[in-house]
C-alpha cells in the first residue's frame, strides 16, 4: 500500500502537467515559498475553482448498505467460528486443486477500471465530470483506500494464508479494484450499464485471483470489496461540498495538496484555500 500511495501523486503530478495550460495560475504575489519539512512529499493542485460542479450528488443507499455489509462480515470472521472456518475451507478447495498456480495479473487488473474511464473520455465518450475534477475525485478515493486499508491492517495483524506476512485484512488490491469499478459506474452510469459491468467484472476477477495466489482470504476480499465501494462513494458525495466551500466571487483560488510523509508513511490531503 505504500507503494501504491506513491503512485497516487505520480498520478497527481502528471495531472497538474496534463491540465496546468487551461487553469489560471496563483497570482505571484499570492504564492508564497514555504518550508516543506525533511521526507514530507508534496504534490500541488492550483487553480480557481468554477462556481459549481455538475451537479450535487445524491446519496444512493444501495451501495452504501452493500459496503456495510461486505466490511461487517469481513470483521465477524474475527469472532464468528463458522465464518471463519469458511475462509479456511474456501482456501482448502482453491488450493487442492491449483497448488501450483501463480500470477501477476491482479496487480494491473486492478486499476483497469481507472483506464477505462480515461480511455471512454480520449475517445469522446463522456462522463460525468471533466478531467480535473474526475481525476481530483479518483485521488480522494484512492486516498481513502490508502489510509483505511494501511490502517485496518495495521490494527488487525492478520495472517496471510500463505504465511508470508501479517497483513491480510482487507485485500488492498480487491479495495483498490472495487474503488475503481465503482468510479467507473458512477462516471458512466448514464451512458451504459455495460460500462459498469464492465469494471465490476475486472474487480471481481482481482479479488478471486487474490485468492488463488494464497494472498487473501475470502473475508480480505470481501471486505476489501467494500472499503473500495465505500471510499468511492464518500469522494463523490464530498467533492461537490468542498466546491461549493471554496468558490465564491473573486479572485479565489484553491491548492488541494496531497501528502505523503516518509517518516510515518502516511497519506492525506490537503485542501488550502487562498483569496
Amino acid at each position: 500500500m505504500r507503494f501504491y500511495c506513491l503512485q497516487l501523486l505520480l498520478l497527481l503530478v502528471a495531472t497538474r502537467s496534463a491540465y496546468g495550460q487551461g487553469i489560471p495560475p496563483v497570482n505571484a504575489k499570492e504564492d508564497s515559498t514555504y518550508a516543506v519539512p525533511a521526507g514530507d512529499v508534496r504534490v500541488a493542485y492550483t487553480g480557481s475553482l468554477p462556481a459549481a460542479v455538475n451537479k450535487s450528488y445524491k446519496v444512493n443507499p444501495g451501495p452504501l448498505l452493500a459496503s456495510a455489509i461486505m466490511i461487517g462480515y469481513g470483521a465477524a470472521t474475527f469472532h464468528v467460528r463458522p465464518l471463519h472456518d469458511l475462509d479456511l475451507s474456501t482456501k482448502h478447495e482453491i488450493r487442492e486443486d491449483n497448488a501450483g498456480f501463480h500470477t501477476t495479473i491482479d496487480n494491473y487488473l486492478q486499476y483497469s477500471p481507472i483506464f477505462g474511464v480515461y480511455a471512454l473520455n480520449a475517445i469522446g465518450i463522456h462522463g460525468e465530470h471533466n478531467f480535473r475534477d474526475r481525476t481530483i475525485i479518483l485521488g480522494m478515493s484512492s486516498l481513502l483506500v490508502c489510509g483505511t486499508v494501511t490502517g485496518l491492517k495495521t490494527l488487525t495483524h492478520r495472517e496471510r494464508p500463505d504465511g508470508s506476512a501479517t497483513n491480510s485484512f482487507p485485500s488492498g488490491h480487491t479495495a483498490t479494484a472495487f474503488m475503481s469499478a465503482e468510479f467507473m459506474r458512477m462516471e458512466y452510469k448514464g451512458v451504459s450499464p455495460w460500462i459498469a459491468v464492465g469494471g465490476y467484472m475486472a474487480a471481481t476477477a482481482t479479488g478471486v485471483l487474490r485468492m488463488y495466489n494464497n494472498r487473501h482470504w475470502l473475508s480480505d476480499v470481501v471486505a476489501g470489496a467494500g472499503v473500495g465501494i465505500l471510499s468511492t462513494q464518500a469522494s463523490f458525495w464530498l467533492y461537490p461540498k468542498i466546491q461549493k466551500g471554496f468558490s465564491g466571487k473573486g479572485n479565489n483560488s484553491t491548492m488541494i495538496v496531497p501528502t505523503y510523509d516518509a517518516g510515518t508513511k502516511s497519506a492525506g490531503l490537503s485542501l488550502l484555500y487562498i483569496h
